[in-house]
């Protein structure tokens, strides 16, 4: 009985001391990581030291940096989360980050932004852009069409930069890059504003006939005058080789608004 009671006590003794081994670590593990998590926290505010973001706070969460606090523009808070995106050691950004700038009317803000973007990269193209703006609640949705990266881009950045924007989704499409699809654009701005009565389009940036081609199948967008000359642009279009089809969202000034493609 007594060899009993001691070889109990020997594995009871056995378990003990496995056990403060195995705990010791467990310990230890759960302390590095609250150290680690507070270093990146401190290294990514370090980063966001600029004016622009100095209303921001920074904590870090199982590698998740959460940014709060306000900046004055769109564009501050999506260079907030590039700056902390882009730190060691973080794996994810949760950007709460309110945008406290200027405010204006949903309806003063889109005629804002239709405003600059029609007169954006003039001389670059943009006459085959067909980018389209909505705004609820100071969100800005931008939509339609962008013949190349570039010039979505630089329709992402005037926006952004716009005081009263609050956020932004761009849905906007850029067309297909091709040889093919280049070349029909320039033979159909030819037959479009080349023809007498359409040619008048071409004067004023703010009022052109927008085209926008994609594997050889056009849109039409813009305002124009009359029907006449609505159902020419249609003709002109439809006559240039390498076109397959072609979809009239030409709108006719007084007219009610037709409904176009999101």
């Amino acid at each position: 009985m007594r060899i009993q009671v001691m070889k109990l006590k020997a594995i009871l003794a056995t378990v003990i001391f496995a056990g403060a081994i195995l705990s010791a670590p467990t310990i230890a593990c759960a302390a590095a990581p609250a150290s680690s998590q507070g270093a990146t926290a401190s290294a990514v505010q370090s980063r966001l030291s600029k004016k622009q973001f100095r209303n921001i706070k920074v904590t870090v969460d199982d590698n998740v940096a959460t940014l709060t606090g306000t900046v004055e523009l769109f564009q501050y808070k999506a260079d907030a989360q590039k700056t902390a995106s882009h730190t060691q050691g973080i794996k994810a950004v949760r950007n709460q980050i309110e945008v406290k700038g200027e405010n204006v009317t949903d309806a003063e803000l889109q005629k804002k932004l239709l405003g600059k973007l029609t007169y954006d990269r003039v001389n670059e193209g943009n006459v085959f852009d067909a980018i389209s703006v909505s705004v609820r609640n100071g969100v800005v949705t931008l939509g339609g069409h962008a013949h190349n990266y570039v010039n979505r881009n630089s329709a992402i950045a005037r926006v952004s930069n716009t005081p009263g924007v609050k956020e932004m989704v761009n849905n906007i499409q850029v067309d297909p890059t091709s040889m093919m699809d280049d070349q029909t654009r320039l033979a159909l701005a030819r037959a479009i504003y080349g023809f007498t009565t359409l040619n008048k389009y071409a004067l004023d940036p703010a009022k052109p006939i927008r085209i926008s081609v994609q594997n050889g199948n056009v849109e039409l967008y813009g305002v124009v005058d009359s029907k006449a000359d609505k159902d020419e642009a249609f003709m002109r279009a439809n006559g240039v080789a390498g076109v397959f089809s072609v979809k009239n969202y030409l709108q006719v000034a007084g007219q009610l608004t037709e409904q176009q493609p999101d």
